[in-house]
């Protein structure tokens, strides 16, 4: 198992950034969320098995968000208690 937290600037918030990253959540065994960050950036916290994260990351990537991203961030983090399933936070 792994946690990453991960930070997107650009245009990533008013656009359904954090919307669309749940919706893609869903086709991967990983837990987490995602929230609009005070400066304009987007950040995630995902945990899973390393390929499930990884494959969810790269899906972000390779999807419809890819124009709205100019820069990605990943860091490893440290799981959070009792996270279950994933989620936006406001």
């Amino acid at each position: 198992m792994i946690t990453v937290s991960a930070c997107y600037e650009g245009k990533v918030q008013g656009v359904g950034f954090r919307s669309s990253v749940l919706s893609l959540a869903k086709g991967f065994e990983v837990t987490g969320w995602v929230k609009n960050l005070p400066d304009g950036r987007v950040e995630l916290l995902a945990s899973g098995e390393k390929a499930e994260v990884e494959d969810f990351l790269q899906d972000i990537r390779e999807s419809h968000l890819a124009g709205h991203i100019e820069k990605e961030s990943i860091l490893p983090s440290t799981p959070e208690a009792g996270l279950k399933g994933f989620r936006i936070i406001p």
